[in-house]
């Protein structure tokens, strides 16, 4: 297990007022979760409330208030399931063995990420939590740990160089990719065809400026 997608779900863990631990309570946060990944997709994340939340799932408040103490834990824990579900498959795609270069398999991880836009609930709106109004800030940009884990694990299959620099041009490739991939779904359910193209081209670019770029 990549150490960033082990530290994601200690921040879950600690998120959450009683951790589960049966098969009943488990489904029944998950449940939680999921009625406010759909409560985020219609509405979007700043107007959720912990009463839809309850609603949604078929629970009472006080079920909600057992595991969340308010709607931010909720919108957060929510931002930590988007990042160990699109990290395992980001991790999973790079070491796919089609990928002939770093190039090719960090192309391949930008699908992943346009996958979760069009395919998990709540996606295209809360990602991975950096959306979030908080102050003050707490821990690390996750749109940044998301970047080593991808310079990890292309540098840990292809040896490409990993140092500071580089490191800087990865954060600032996902993070171009999270903000431009976010505005081309902004405009089409779909994702805009030429928004996601130039985005594409974008973080090409960005990356050029830090590694060779294979032929």
């Amino acid at each position: 297990m990549p150490e960033t997608l082990s530290a994601a779900r200690d921040i879950h863990a600690s998120l959450i007022r009683n951790e589960p631990m049966q098969a009943r309570s488990t489904a029944r946060l998950a449940a939680l979760l999921d009625a406010a990944a759909a409560v985020v997709a219609e509405i979007g994340y700043e107007r959720l409330t912990t009463a839809m939340v309850a609603d949604g799932a078929g629970a009472s408040i006080g079920t909600v208030y057992r595991y969340f103490p308010d709607r931010i834990a909720v919108l957060q824990s929510l931002a930590v399931r988007n990042e160990e579900r699109i990290t395992e498959r980001v991790v999973a795609v790079i070491a796919e063995p089609q990928h002939g270069d770093w190039l090719a398999a960090f192309s391949a991880s930008f699908d992943v990420l346009v996958d979760f836009f069009r395919e998990e609930v709540g996606f295209a709106s809360l990602r991975l939590g950096d959306v979030l109004d908080l102050r003050p800030a707490e821990g690390e940009p996750r749109n940044s740990v998301m970047a080593s884990t991808i310079l990890d694990a292309l540098a840990a299959r292809f040896g490409i160089a990993d140092d500071a620099r580089v490191r800087s041009g990865f954060e600032l490739a996902v993070e171009a990719a999270d903000a431009l991939v976010a505005r081309a779904f902004a405009r089409d359910a779909a994702g805009d065809p030429e928004r996601l193209g130039a985005a594409r081209d974008a973080v090409r670019a960005i990356l050029a400026e830090y590694l060779p770029i294979p032929r």
